[in-house]
């Protein structure tokens, strides 16, 4: 069985597919792992590509086709021919640093681990980059900061039998497919710990999916997405106990985020009194978060503006 299996979902990547499969290969030196590069589809030259690095390293890179639409689809599709004692998803317009693999697998071998979180550089189109942390389980209400994140299915490394014995599966159809999903996996992981080094460099992509010049229906899936997640919650009996993180995730989700889509297109109006509606129904007291009421003035006028828009 390999240590790792790398699920890399491709889809009109073929300008910087190179370099991602590059730098995987590079930090796989030494490591028993898989790449798993999923195919949904490419009109580009995404599989020619795939197809070349697969002959080149045919005991690593397995091509796979995936031909439902979507990054939820292929993610499910990968898992679901993976075989690696852990699983790391990594997008086909990023790059990883070449110490990743050996120091999440160093630590996660530590604890038998059920997630390695790791820290992200975050590039943008400019050149500026920022930095997002890693939860570091030994800072106070660690859980809490988890919960509220919002992170990325690029930002953890998971132990596969505890992911399939969890029952887990990205939501199909929508985008926002990760926010349903990845802040409810604190609930079950009881082997927690973190790697907070920039260990991967995110390429802020002005035409992924979720920055779009055009109006997409998509826009509205915020919405099923954030009702996933709180189910989640509900379900694990802890929206009690993480009703405040909640309230907080949507506030932003809704008031903040999504709120610059639906403001940027005529068709993306309704999502204001779907917002709204939204926040009425699971925090009628949301103006009262206590992490709201830790931000600066201007953005909490800008919350109650984006609220009654």
């Amino acid at each position: 069985m390999p240590k790792i299996s790398i699920i890399i979902p491709v889809f009109n990547e073929g300008e910087y597919l190179g370099r991602c499969l590059d730098s995987v290969l590079v930090a796989l030196k030494g490591i028993s792992g898989e790449i798993l590069a999923v195919d949904n589809d490419s009109a580009d030259n995404s599989l020619a590509i795939l197809k070349k690095y697969a002959q080149k390293y045919p005991k690593i890179i397995n091509v796979l086709q995936c031909h439902t639409p979507g990054a939820a689809a292929t993610r499910n599709f990968g898992i679901s021919k993976a075989r690696g004692e852990y699983i790391w998803f990594i997008d086909a317009d990023d790059e990883i640093d070449k110490t990743a693999i050996k120091k999440l697998l160093t630590k996660a071998e530590k604890i038998d681990a059920d997630l390695i979180m790791l820290g992200m550089k975050r590039i943008y189109p400019d050149g500026n980059t920022n930095y997002l942390s890693a939860v570091d389980p030994s800072s106070p209400n660690y859980k809490s900061r988890f919960v509220r994140y919002g992170l990325g299915p690029v930002q953890v490394l998971i132990n596969r039998k505890w992911w399939l014995n969890n029952n887990y599966s990205f939501h199909e159809g929508i985008i926002h497919e990760d926010m349903e999903l990845m802040s409810a996996l604190i609930l079950n992981a009881k082997k927690y710990d973190c790697v907070d080094e920039p260990l991967y460099s995110y390429h802020q992509n002005p035409n992924s999916v979720l920055h779009k010049d055009k109006y997409s229906p998509h826009i509205f899936d915020i919405f099923p997405a954030l009702s996933g997640l709180y189910n989640r919650f509900k379900k694990a009996g802890a929206e009690k106990e993480y009703h405040d993180e909640l309230e907080w995730f949507f506030i932003w989700n809704l008031l903040i985020d999504s709120a610059k889509d639906f403001a940027s297109f005529p068709e993306g109006k309704p999502g204001f009194k779907r917002s709204r509606e939204m926040l009425k129904k699971y925090f009628p007291k949301w103006r009262k978060n206590c992490f709201l009421k830790e931000k600066p003035l201007k953005l909490r006028i800008r919350v109650r503006l984006n609220y009654w828009k």
